[in-house]
C-alpha cells in the first residue's frame, strides 16, 4: 500500500513539473513580448526581462505615425474576420445539419467528398483561386478574403458540428414536427440553442483563422490601405531598413486582444451551452 501512494506521489510530482515546464514555455515568450513593446528604442534585446522604464510610446506611434496605417489594417482585419466568421458558421451549420439529420443520394459521396478535401493543405489551390479571383475582379478586395474564408469553412468544420448534431435526440425533431414546425424552424428553434458548446468552438477558430492569416491575405491584398495587421505587420520588419522591433511587439499585443476577450466571452457560453444543452425527459 505504501509502495503504491510512493508510485502516486512520485506521479503527481512529475505531472506538476511538466506543466510548470509548458506553463513557463508559453507564458515567458508572451510575456518577452508583451514587456518588450513597453520597452524604450527599437531593440527588443535586453539584458533583463523587465526593462528599467517604460513606455507607450509605440502604442502611440502605431496609430499616429503617417508611415503605418495600423488603425486601418486593425479595422480591415476586424471587418474581415467577423463576416468570414459569421457566414462561415452559417455555412458549417447547414451543411452539417443535411447530412446529419436528412438521408438523400450521394449524402456518402458528399461526406467523402469533404473528408478527403479537408485532407489537403490550403495553400495548395491558392494559385487556382487566385486565377478565379482575377477572372472575377476581386483581386485586391476585402469581398475575396471573406469569399475564400467563408467558404473553406465547411470543409474543417462540417464532420466536428455534424458529430455534434448526431448527439442531440431525433425525438426532438419528431415532437417539433407533429406540432407543425417546419425543418427551417426546428433548425432556428431547438439546433442552433443546443449547439452553443459547438458554436463557441466554430466562432473561435472561424475567427482566428482570417484574423492571423498572411500568405493569403498578402497575395491578394496589393494596396497598403486594404492590407491586414498580418500583412502590415511583416512590411514593418520585413526590410533592412526598418527594424523597429518593439512597435512590432506593440502591434503584435494588440493583434492578441480580441482572440482573448473573444475566448473569454465565449467561455462562459460554452459552460452555460454544456449544461443547459442536456434533454430533459
Amino acid at each position: 500500500m505504501s509502495r503504491r501512494k510512493a508510485k502516486n506521489g512520485f506521479r503527481l510530482t512529475l505531472s506538476y513539473i511538466v506543466l510548470v515546464i509548458l506553463a513557463i514555455s508559453a507564458v515567458y515568450p508572451a510575456l518577452w513580448v508583451i514587456l518588450g513593446s513597453l520597452r524604450p528604442g527599437k531593440s527588443l534585446y535586453s539584458k533583463t526581462l523587465i526593462p528599467s522604464s517604460l513606455t507607450f510610446e509605440h502604442y502611440r506611434e502605431l496609430f499616429t505615425s503617417k508611415s503605418y496605417l495600423f488603425g486601418n489594417w486593425y479595422m480591415n482585419t476586424l471587418k474581415i474576420s467577423i463576416l468570414s466568421m459569421l457566414i462561415g458558421i452559417f455555412l458549417t451549420l447547414l451543411t452539417s445539419y443535411a447530412v446529419s439529420r436528412f438521408r438523400f443520394r450521394g449524402r456518402k459521396t458528399a461526406l467523402s467528398t469533404i473528408l478527403v478535401l479537408g485532407m489537403f493543405p490550403g495553400f495548395m489551390s491558392m494559385i487556382a483561386i487566385y486565377l478565379l479571383l482575377k477572372e472575377f475582379n476581386l483581386l485586391d478586395t476585402h469581398l475575396a478574403l471573406i469569399i475564400v474564408y467563408a467558404a473553406g469553412a465547411p470543409l474543417g468544420g462540417t464532420f466536428i458540428a455534424k458529430g455534434f448534431l448526431d448527439t442531440i435526440p431525433r425525438s426532438l425533431d419528431e415532437a417539433a414536427r407533429i406540432d407543425g414546425a417546419s425543418n427551417f424552424r426546428i433548425f432556428i428553434r431547438i439546433i442552433l440553442p443546443l449547439s452553443r458548446p459547438m458554436l463557441t468552438y466554430m466562432a473561435l477558430t472561424q475567427f482566428v483563422g482570417p484574423w492571423v492569416d498572411f500568405i493569403f491575405a498578402k497575395m491578394i491584398l496589393r494596396s497598403k490601405e486594404k492590407w491586414t495587421v498580418a500583412v502590415g505587420l511583416y512590411d514593418m520588419v520585413s526590410s533592412n531598413t526598418n527594424t523597429n522591433f518593439t512597435l512590432f511587439a506593440a502591434g503584435a499585443v494588440l493583434i492578441a486582444v480580441p482572440i482573448t476577450i473573444l475566448f473569454m466571452f465565449l467561455q462562459k457560453f460554452l459552460v452555460e451551452g454544456l449544461t443547459s444543452g442536456a434533454s430533459k425527459g
